[in-house]
């Protein structure tokens, strides 16, 4: 979250979330609010326009890219690579749906920029077809993208592993993926931190953070940080710890488990303003 004294906008990151559909208008607005609040200084969303309006209206510090139709399709995808250029990194993922697969494939292969892959947009692709990207599955959308890459035999190997045994054995079976500049966070009780040569753990977060909408906060604070610093393995470590440390300091202690995920957005400033107190001491 530190930022130099002589920043202007646009030094700490653009950002391009390509996401929403009209069952998940929320998606996409959480992501985008995440990213800000994790520092991004300018974050656009480019979703169907009626979803787009609808983001406008909720939050109106996000840009919207208005795209015609009500879901994005295949016609939209050259486009999107094209707008893609103009941000130092893009989300995708986040509430477009099953309708939007084959758009998904296509954007996910052309586009050279840092992406963070996240929801829907991991189920449609093998490891081999991502480049320059952080993962964020949970383990139902590893098991089939693990499946899509024809590594179905690692499925019960995993499930009999702690997490350290499951990072090595995906780091030993993911080696084209991860040689690709790419970089996998499986979220779980234990999140796993994967890059070529390097394997992290983090233990924030409780079960209160299975409500709906947190995945999506946590895919915004990463892209955020990435939009920012360009270092895949930090923003993702850093962004799982601090997702789930809200999670745990700040919700859990205030509300139990009744905490819902636009409450994380809430504490992401009181999580600096600890920081910078003990920064001080």
């Amino acid at each position: 979250m530190e930022r130099k004294k002589t920043s202007h906008k646009g030094e700490n990151g653009y950002l391009l979330i390509i996401g929403g559909s009209e069952e998940y208008a929320g998606a996409a607005t959480l992501a985008a609010l995440g990213a800000l609040r994790a520092g991004c200084d300018s974050v656009t969303v480019a979703a169907p326009e009626k979803v787009a309006w609808v983001i406008n209206t909720y939050a109106p510090d996000i840009i919207t890219h208005k795209v015609k139709g009500s879901y994005f399709s295949i016609k939209h995808a050259k486009e999107m690579v094209k707008f893609a250029e103009r941000f130092d990194a893009v989300l995708i993922g986040n509430g477009v749906t099953k309708k939007a697969e084959k758009f998904c494939q296509y954007f996910i292969r052309k586009c050279q920029k840092l992406k963070i892959i996240d929801a829907d947009a991991l189920r449609v692709l093998s490891f081999k077809d991502f480049n320059n990207a952080i993962l964020t599955p949970h383990e139902n959308e590893l098991e089939t993208m693990l499946v899509n890459s024809g590594k179905e035999f690692l499925l019960p190997k995993l499930k009999e592993s702690n997490a350290k045994e499951k990072a090595q054995i995906l780091q030993g079976n993911l080696r084209y993926f991860l040689q690709n500049n790419n970089v996998l966070l499986v979220k779980g009780a234990t999140d796993i931190v994967i890059s070529r040569n390097k394997i992290a753990y983090n233990r924030t977060g409780n079960q209160g953070m299975t409500k709906a909408g947190t995945g999506d906060i946590l895919a915004g604070i990463v892209a955020g940080f990435l939009a920012k610093s360009k270092d895949m393995m930090k923003s993702a470590l850093a962004g799982s710890y601090i997702n789930g440390f809200i999670g745990d300091a700040l919700l859990k202690k205030k509300k139990g488990y009744t905490f819902i995920a636009s409450d994380i957005l809430e504490d992401l400033d009181k999580l600096e303003k600890q920081v910078n107190k003990s920064k001080k001491k």
